[in-house]
């Protein structure tokens, strides 16, 4: 066997492997993600029912809007979108579980010991993205588009609109939450530091008021208040989650 087939191990636990085999194992890795897909798709189906007359009509009923079908197996068709959408989010921790095996190889000994915590803080900021979207900001913001504009036109939505508006909130919260996570792997390649985090502590304010004010319809101030409280507490969690990886890193290299 060639010299290119075999793993080396190195003194700090770091897997030496081929290009071949970083292939393989990429494939091995998206193998197992979309089978962890696919049980979340098929779980989803099975309670399809309930979770959209259940969950996702909720806040268009508590808004009154009036959904409609324009087009023909369009509930089929949104029936299958809603399920694939839903199990990739049941499946989210595989997914942070597949990325964090694939890159293994490339971490020390020490750093391999965090991967349960990585995953799951991980899942649970998407996860908590998700939820802060349906309680706080889509009552909002369906709210606002039933209300605005003259009483002579009825607002009635087409129900793809409907679905993609709070699809694409919920999923856009979930990836905005794991700014954490982001803060924690730049900081371990040596990108993002705690001492930059905070200085451009103020910079950091005027950018979440603007964020806030974009994502958040209308002129409420009190709702875009709603939306820039998490994401300052997001920003100073980061800055905290930015500190631990530093020291960590600095620790690591002492020791090496």
């Amino acid at each position: 066997m060639s010299s290119e087939n075999i793993n080396n191990e190195s003194g700090n636990g770091i897997l030496e492997m081929s290009f071949l085999e970083h292939l393989e194992e990429l494939r091995w890795r998206l193998i197992y993600l979309f089978i962890g897909l696919f049980l979340g798709t098929f779980a989803a189906w099975i309670v399809i029912e309930y979770l959209v007359e259940g969950i996702l009509l909720l806040p268009a009923r508590d808004a009154g809007i009036n959904l409609q079908n324009l087009r023909p197996f369009g509930q089929l068709f949104l029936y299958i979108q809603i399920a694939i959408i839903t199990g990739l989010v049941l499946s989210i921790p595989n997914v942070f579980f597949q990325v964090w095996k694939f890159v293994g190889p490339a971490l020390r000994d020490n750093e391999k010991k965090y991967a349960f915590w990585v995953v799951a803080f991980s899942s649970f900021c998407f996860i908590a993205g998700i939820v802060f979207a349906y309680f706080v900001m889509l009552p909002l913001t369906l709210k606002f588009a039933a209300q605005f504009g003259t009483e002579e036109i009825e607002n009635n939505f087409a129900i793809n609109e409907y679905f993609s508006i709070i699809i694409s909130v919920m999923l856009a919260a979930g990836v905005v939450f794991e700014l954490p996570m982001m803060s924690f792997f730049l900081s371990k390649i040596g990108i993002l530091t705690p001492k930059i985090m905070k200085r451009f502590r103020k910079h950091s304010i005027v950018g979440i008021l603007l964020l806030a004010a974009v994502l958040t319809p209308g002129a409420d101030p009190v709702a875009q208040l709603l939306l820039a409280i998490p994401l300052a507490i997001l920003y100073e969690i980061s800055i905290f989650v930015s500190k631990f990886s530093q020291r960590k890193r600095i620790e690591e290299s002492q020791s090496d």
